[in-house]
């Protein structure tokens, strides 16, 4: 029987779907005594109906049962050594001409931007291009609230692409009908469940959105 599967779902998680997370919050969530505590003081930021699991490692789900697999704003927290095999991963979870649906953030638009400022001669432009990218680090964690979020959060990124590699990436998992895509705009309607148009454009910028099949 096909299945659809999101993965780095963060708290969307849409009944019909399965729904996945690889969040450290998570799995303190998730975590008997701690977890309930959580619970108690209105403190879980995920539904019960998210379950872990790491594109990395591999889902429990059986390979090629999915009709539809999506992911939003997740492969640029992995790490760029790791990337290759949760594509791979993808690829396996589908069914022959199943769709994979992705939206990365845009390395090449703002560095277009970047340069922009710069040619304007704008103040902080540097700071600008590397908030928006989530790379660095603005001020190091302090007590012990600030260590928890940077340990639980995962929300800076590890790696960033343009569009014209990304799709390259996709081709040689083996992904096959490569293609732009835009919101809304997939054939079929489940994807309407877990797509949000605020994930393919930030601040603007329109985001890296792809569409790729299972040969």
């Amino acid at each position: 029987m096909s299945c659809y599967i999101q993965y780095g779902c963060g708290p969307t998680a849409p009944t019909g779907w399965l729904n996945f997370d690889a969040s450290p919050r998570l799995r303190v969530e998730r975590a008997p005594v701690i977890g309930w505590a959580m619970q108690q003081f209105g403190r879980q930021a995920f539904s019960r109906d998210v379950r872990y699991g790491d594109i990395v490692s591999g889902l429990p789900v059986v390979l090629g049962s999915a009709a539809g697999l999506y992911c939003s704003h997740v492969l640029e927290h992995i790490d760029r050594s790791s990337v290759e095999r949760a594509l791979s991963n993808s690829l396996a979870l589908l069914r022959p001409g199943g769709i994979f649906r992705v939206v990365i953030p845009d390395l090449e638009a703002r560095a277009r931007q970047y340069l922009s400022d710069l040619t304007a001669a704008q103040s902080y432009a540097s700071d600008r291009f590397l908030q928006g990218c989530y790379l660095g680090e603005e001020a190091r964690p302090r007590g012990i609230g600030g260590w928890a979020r940077a340990i639980l959060g995962n929300s800076r990124h590890r790696w960033m692409y343009d569009r014209s590699q990304f799709r390259q990436m996709l081709a040689d998992a083996g992904f096959a009908d490569i293609r732009d895509c835009e919101f809304g705009d997939c054939a079929d309607p489940k994807f309407a469940d877990v797509e949000a148009l605020d994930r393919f454009v930030d601040a603007g910028i329109k985001e890296i959105a792809i569409e790729a099949r299972r040969p």
